[in-house]
């Protein structure tokens, strides 16, 4: 049997009250405090350890008595997060009398245009980056080189480009009588990083 407590039912549980805070309001303190990083464990304590601390030093497990025995480990942690989503607060005030329709249309476009070919088309940047490094020419493959699995030439060797993933599935839609060099990169948050196969 699976039982499912939502967390407005935890808090009624537990008898805790959160407040109500008006629509939007807490999304935005939320991003504004992703940004500014208020409730880092630097900050704050990291909770999930501290709490099972309060557990075993106190007799009566309320909200009360944790608010109390938290407020005695790290008087000022509160108010130095505050500090840093206020501030962060104030600075997206700033920025979003800056925004308009044409901004939020250059936005969408950078989004789907711009970051979906930079983040999805890495044969090229690939291709060019081993031609500046081997100091050679490259090009692009031809619709018929394509067909035979290569994505391009850097000197006078093919090399066709695929997702590190491609390993793994030990397919090989590359020709057998075209000598083709592999080329697996792996997609990272700072960009990407290539391996040549030997």
């Amino acid at each position: 049997m699976k039982i499912n407590i939502k967390n407005d039912e935890l808090l009624a549980l537990n008898q805790a009250k959160s407040p109500n805070f008006p629509k939007y309001t807490s999304q935005l303190i939320n991003w504004a405090n992703q940004n500014a990083q208020g409730t880092r464990p630097k900050v704050v304590g990291q909770l999930s350890e501290l709490f099972p601390k309060f557990e075993n030093e106190t007799d009566e497990v309320t909200i009360e008595k944790w608010k109390e025995w938290y407020l005695s480990k790290y008087p000022n942690a509160i108010d130095e997060a505050v500090e840093k989503i206020w501030n962060q607060i104030e600075n997206l005030k700033k920025a979003i009398v800056l925004i308009d329709e044409e901004m939020i249309k250059n936005w969408v476009e950078d989004l789907i245009i711009t970051k979906t070919y930079i983040g999805l088309y890495f044969q090229k940047a690939i291709l060019e980056k081993l031609a500046i490094t081997l100091q050679l020419p490259y090009r692009l493959a031809t619709a018929e080189e394509e067909a035979k699995g290569i994505d391009g030439y850097v000197g006078d060797i093919a090399y066709s480009i695929k997702p590190d993933t491609y390993k793994s599935t030990n397919a090989r839609s590359i020709s057998d009588d075209v000598n083709v060099k592999m080329i697996y990169y792996t997609k990272k948050k700072t960009g990407i990083t290539f391996e040549i196969e030997d």
